[in-house]
């Protein structure tokens, strides 16, 4: 169930789809690519006040890396992240993060986001969390959030998730000019995204993808 990454991070495979939680070319790597470098830190430039809603939780690894950057650079944030198929409490205590990181001391932290289910903690005076479980096409949010981590399977996995019914929920999720990060970099998904009215833009994708995705409402 667990594999290493080529960074040395570990990722789970799911069960149910078969496929890795995060790249096989470096599970931080890509975090830090995808969606702290093209999602937080572009948006922070707007305001250092920021909700994100992470599609899905996962590993917690990107609410792990956000919680740390927010640390580091004072944003007040508000995180809900997603997911349907939570993992074990056993699994999340062999995940090897905190140590790459540098971030033992965020350890209870850490533990916290993965044990507490559908109600709101404060892991720091600027930072509010919360693990919803739920199906993401059961979301139904409107004008809450900065940023959206759009980070479910990958379409051949999960086709639906990527198709415009989903796509136009996350739309009405953001507030306008929210930021919508993802490594996908599909064609079909970056047209269906420009027909719901987002602005897209190609970027540099995270090591063993050449191109990744940011849309703009």
């Amino acid at each position: 169930m667990l594999e290493k990454t080529e960074d040395g991070a570990l990722t789970v495979r799911s069960k149910e789809f078969g496929v890795t939680y995060h790249s096989t070319h470096g599970a931080i790597q890509e975090t830090q690519t995808v969606f702290i470098d093209a999602g937080l830190k572009y948006r922070a430039q707007q305001s250092n006040k920021i909700a994100v809603l992470g599609i899905g939780f996962g590993t917690g690894l990107n609410a792990l890396m956000t919680y740390l950057h927010s640390l580091k650079e004072g944003l007040e944030l508000e995180y809900i992240g997603v997911e349907a198929y939570p993992i074990d409490m056993e699994v999340v205590k062999q995940l090897n993060y905190l140590d790459l990181l540098g971030a033992e001391p965020y350890e209870q932290d850490f533990i916290a986001m993965h044990s507490h289910s559908n109600k709101t903690i404060q892991l720091s005076p600027k930072f509010s969390f919360q693990k919803k479980i739920a199906k993401f096409e059961d979301l139904n949010y409107k004008g809450q959030f900065d940023i959206i981590y759009y980070d479910a399977f990958a379409p051949n996995a999960q086709p639906h998730l990527w198709e415009p019914p989903m796509l136009h929920k996350m739309y009405n999720a953001l507030k306008k000019d929210g930021v919508l990060v993802t490594y996908c970099a599909k064609g079909v998904f970056k047209r269906t995204l420009k027909s719901l009215g987002f602005s897209v833009e190609g970027l540099p994708g995270p090591i063993g993808k050449r191109e990744m995705t940011r849309a703009i409402k």
